[in-house]
């Protein structure tokens, strides 16, 4: 039996290819199908089934496009519904691979649906089970994105998700490998690692909600303190995975439409359409933007900053890139977390832009030296760190306020337009996304710290005392 982790860092998802014998199945597909096509291709097999482990929020799953493409059932544990057809598994329900079986176990508490699913190979050994996010290598589902006013609340869900760790998959082999569905960069745990895979054996010793002697009350406190408000486009996308959506490939038809820079900056001053840039950050610090675009990197946590940053899901979207080889893929994660609303991207890039005699956005830098010497004498108007609340508690310059990207709409109106502002994050990226929403908004005075905290720790900028993140949570 073949069973490989498919990881996708910009989300920190993990999805599973599990084949025997010439028939294959998908656990949690992200939105595009062609890669979970290539594979089967390639092993010869026919994909049998496609399994959820629950309704997705971070990000669009890709289950109808591809039972569309292949014929494969859509399996989902008990209590789901969605607008298309799934069989509802129950609970030890075994599904016939090949020569090989996968078994659902209900694991509710993240989700009400939230299943988990052993794969037992030819041998009759089981070697594996996929947790989706009732598991992750140290730590659990977060138990508050299912919560239902006046139904069911996150202390019911973290009670049922210690019954199904306890009862379903604790008392598994302590030899098991554990494949959860995210790792660490996702919103929906608080503390996980970066590794993508552990036995359960080692993370009975290491992660904390598995504690031996831990009651089903403080496990409650425990996983319900801390949790921060999660990203506003979670709602949005567990509604979209209930639904019959637009085709992945309508999607990327539309989105990858050339425009002419003339077409281009018609659009672009139209009030209901975005530009984001997606260029390398020295790209669209050296390069420059066209006014009013907001800048997102393709090389940083794209899809999730699109989805905690851009309000509207149906926001029509228009992009400048750096390499047009990339379009394909900047449409893709703009859909996996469901801004399907993509029209087109910049034909010729900035370059052609400015040989238009078209205007540019600039936004200013110094070097992490020069402020920490402004900063020093005083000459500093408005210094800002944009990193997460949690980050800048836990170490700071002194003397500069915490204003989070993660929450900049809501708390935009605490700046004042005519400051001038300084900002940095930990090494540039989330600082340029802020300093770009910061000019299109208004502010003309923004200058980006290059570097960030990183560099700033070189310098000789008077620090807080440490306090490790862990003890934030």
């Amino acid at each position: 039996m073949k069973v490989e982790q498919l990881f996708t860092g910009c989300l920190a998802e993990m999805a599973y290819y599990i084949m025997s014998d010439g028939e294959a199945a998908i656990i949690d597909p992200l939105r595009e199908t062609e890669p979970y096509l290539r594979m089967a291709e390639a092993d010869d097999a026919k994909i049998k089934y496609i399994f959820l482990t629950h309704f997705h929020a971070d990000f669009v799953s890709g289950q109808y496009d591809l039972a569309q493409k292949t014929g494969a059932k859509i399996i989902f544990g008990p209590n789901a519904s969605a607008e298309y057809e799934i069989y509802n598994g129950k609970d030890g329900e075994e599904f016939p691979l090949g020569k090989g079986k996968i078994t659902l176990l209900h694991t509710p508490g993240h989700t009400m649906e939230s299943s988990s699913y052993l794969i037992t190979n030819e041998k009759g050994e089981t070697p594996y089970v996929c947790t989706g996010d009732c598991l992750f290598i140290g730590d659990v589902g977060r138990p508050d994105l299912a919560v239902k006013s006046g139904k069911i609340t996150e202390r019911d869900l973290a009670g049922f998700l210690f019954d199904s760790l306890r009862n379903k998959i604790m008392t598994l082999p302590d030899d098991i490998i554990v494949y959860p569905n995210h790792g660490a960069g996702s919103a929906c745990g608080k503390n996980m690692s970066s590794e993508t895979f552990d036995t359960l054996g080692n993370q009975k010793k290491t992660n904390y909600a598995l504690r031996a002697d831990m009651t089903k009350e403080e496990f409650i406190v425990e996983v319900t303190t801390g949790l921060k408000p999660p990203p506003q486009y979670f709602p949005n996308n567990v509604r979209m995975n209930k639904s019959i959506n637009i085709s992945i490939d309508e999607v990327l038809h539309k989105g990858t439409t050339p425009l002419d820079p003339i077409t281009f900056k018609e659009m672009s001053e139209q009030r209901d359409v975005l530009v984001v840039d997606t260029r390398s950050k020295e790209s669209y610090a050296e390069e420059g933007t066209v006014p009013g675009a907001w800048y997102i990197g393709i090389d940083g946590n794209f899809a999730p900053w699109v989805g905690a940053l851009i309000k509207d899901i149906n926001q029509k979207i228009i992009f400048i890139a750096d390499d047009e080889l990339r379009v394909n893929e900047i449409v893709t994660r703009f859909s996996r977390v469901g801004y399907d609303n993509t029209l087109g991207f910049l034909n010729g890039g900035i370059q052609d832009w400015k040989a238009h005699g078209f205007d540019v956005d600039m936004i200013g830098s110094i070097s992490a030296h020069r402020f920490a010497e402004m900063l020093e004498k005083g000459e500093m108007e408005k210094p800002v760190d944009v990193r997460k609340e949690s980050e800048y508690l836990s170490e700071h310059v002194v003397g500069v306020e915490n204003f989070p990207l993660d929450f900049i709409h809501q708390n935009f109106a605490e700046i004042n337009t005519d400051k001038h502002y300084y900002l940095h994050c930990a090494s540039g990226y989330r600082s340029l996304v802020a300093a770009s929403i910061f000019m299109a908004n208004g502010v003309k005075n923004v200058t980006d710290v290059r570097g960030g905290f990183k560099d700033l720790k070189e310098t000789e900028a008077p620090m807080t005392d440490y306090v490790c993140p862990t003890t934030l949570l």
